[in-house]
This record gives C-alpha cells, sequence and structure tokens, in this order.
C-alpha cells in the first residue's frame, strides 16, 4: 500500500465575467483564480482491495454530502483510473473544512488534490495536460486545482490558464450562510437577465500583468457577474455586501461574491485590519490568500 496527502486548499475569484454561452450550454468565463490557506486535508492510498471514499469534518452540512458517486472526489479517482489503468483500487479519507456549497471550490479542490496525489503516486505519470483534460470534465474550477499555481487567470471553461506570481499574503474574511446557491440556478438566472440583451456578456477588456500584480490593481479590476442576479434572491447576501462595502475602501480592499455565492469574501488588501463583524451571515472564517501551493507529500508504511 502506497499513500499520499494533501491540503486542498479553496479558491475564490478575483473576478468573474461570464461570456458567451456555447451552442452545448457551457459558458465561457474569464476569471482571476487565487487559492486560500484555508483547505480540506485529502489522503490517497493505493495498493488496496475496493474503492472507498470517507469524509468528516465539522463543515460537512447536517443532510450530508450526497451519494459517493456524485462526490466530485470520487468522479476524479475514477476518472483517473480509467485514463491510467491505474490504479484499481483506492481508499480516500477527506477531512472538510472548506465551507460546502459557497463558491469556495471545497469539491473542486478535494477533485484537483486527488488527481495531483495520484499523478505523484503513478507508476507512469500522466503529463499536466492529460492531468487537465480529466480535471476539465469535472468542472471549470477544477483545472486550476489541479496545477501547483496560486494565481492565475483563466478562461474558456476554466481550463485554459495563464499562471502568475502569487500577491503578497493577505488577511481573508470569509462571511459565511447556512446555505448555498446552486451554481445551474446561477447561470439560468444570468441567461435570464442578459436575454434580449446584445453583446451584453462581451464589454471590451484590458488587463495588464502589472494591473495582475498589485492588490490596488485587483481591486480596480474587482468584479462578478454573479452579483448580478444573486443578491437579489438571497436577502442576506445582498446585505451582507452593503454593509461591508459601506464601511470598506473598495480601492484597495475587495468584497466579492466568491463563485455563484453564497460566501461572500472580506480581503485586508491594505493591511488595516478586520472590523467587528454587522453582517448577516451565518458565521464567519478567517483565513489568508495563499502564497504557495500545498505539496503532495507521499506517506511511508
Amino acid at each position: 500500500m502506497e499513500a499520499a496527502r494533501v491540503v486542498a486548499q479553496a479558491k475564490t475569484n478575483l473576478f468573474l465575467h461570464i461570456l458567451a454561452r456555447e451552442a452545448g450550454g457551457y459558458h465561457q468565463l474569464e476569471t482571476l483564480f487565487c487559492r486560500l490557506e484555508l483547505g480540506d486535508d485529502v489522503t490517497v492510498r493505493v495498493g488496496v482491495r475496493g474503492r472507498t471514499l470517507d469524509c468528516r469534518g465539522d463543515a460537512i452540512p447536517p443532510a450530508g454530502l450526497g451519494p459517493v458517486e456524485r462526490n466530485l472526489a470520487w468522479r476524479a479517482a475514477t476518472a483517473f483510473a480509467d485514463a491510467a489503468a491505474w490504479p484499481t483500487g483506492f481508499a480516500m479519507e477527506i477531512d472538510k473544512r472548506i465551507p460546502v456549497g459557497g463558491g469556495l471550490g471545497g469539491g473542486s479542490a478535494d477533485a484537483g488534490s486527488v488527481l495531483r496525489c495520484l499523478n505523484a503516486l503513478a507508476p507512469v505519470p500522466l503529463s499536466l495536460e492529460r492531468l487537465l483534460g480529466i480535471a476539465e470534465t469535472l468542472g471549470a474550477d477544477v483545472p486550476f486545482l489541479a496545477t501547483d499555481s496560486a494565481l492565475a487567470l483563466a478562461w474558456g471553461r476554466g481550463e485554459r490558464m495563464l499562471s502568475l506570481s502569487a500577491l503578497p499574503r493577505r488577511a481573508v474574511r470569509l462571511h459565511c450562510f447556512d446555505f448555498g446557491v446552486p451554481t445551474a440556478d446561477a447561470y439560468v438566472w444570468l441567461a435570464s437577465e442578459r436575454a434580449g440583451v446584445a453583446r451584453a456578456a462581451a464589454s471590451p477588456r484590458f488587463l495588464t500583468l502589472d494591473r495582475l500584480a498589485t492588490w490596488g490593481g485587483i481591486a480596480a479590476s474587482a468584479a462578478n457577474d454573479f452579483e448580478s442576479v444573486v443578491p437579489s434572491r438571497f436577502s442576506a447576501i445582498a446585505d451582507t455586501l452593503a454593509a461591508l462595502r459601506a464601511r470598506g475602501d473598495a480601492s484597495s480592499s475587495p468584497v466579492l461574491l466568491s463563485g455563484s455565492g453564497a460566501t461572500v469574501v472580506e480581503i485586508d488588501a491594505n493591511e488595516r485590519g478586520f472590523l467587528p463583524a454587522l453582517t448577516s451571515a451565518t458565521r464567519m472564517v478567517d483565513t489568508y490568500t495563499a502564497a504557495r501551493v500545498a505539496e503532495v507529500v507521499r506517506l511511508e508504511h
């Protein structure tokens, strides 16, 4: 039996633009992914009989995570096994710390980490391109979270990326809720809002690497297209965004919906410290932006 372990770091989107819808129903996107230090602990063992997944941790909702075959980590492991013809058996353990259903990429981070662990253990590792090809089939966040990049500009379905140098480490406060926002629903709401509006999702945009290298430049570009439809349907999200922006410095400290929500992310980009919370969030989680990606560690037996 061989095993590997890694911290599956959460992500947030420092900007997120939803572009044209493809004929097959998928939407093109443009986003700046940023890893956070907050993460789930993922352990993968091979050389075992059968295939198992054990999830535990305070972040798991009372209703659980649903059928195992729908779990992204499980789907990642089975997809890797199909592509590499290895392993026949695996045992995965995930200790969940990332809030579930909050737009922080928890399931995607687990899936990306499973791919990284299996590739580190594989007798014949897959190329990065093949690994990203598997990740692409699992969701738009998974390719980034299967790489060793802490910050990346991504477009297409999230599978085309430009890795960037990590931003200076900053404190992050996650304002979390006891509900999630179904991503599929958020896309439907956005498509409905844009119906009949010519080129609504294709505004001209010019970015420079210098602008993406500082928190001031990031704050100037910070935006999330889902904020046009999600807060109006969830008053707690709308109230939290409004309260944080009313007292903050938007020019240097972004406040954004993460992904399609429901988590609202507050970044202390100017290092002034967070003010006492007066928001509608159910709970808050404090973490930091990641200066590096957690390494996969092979365990000795």
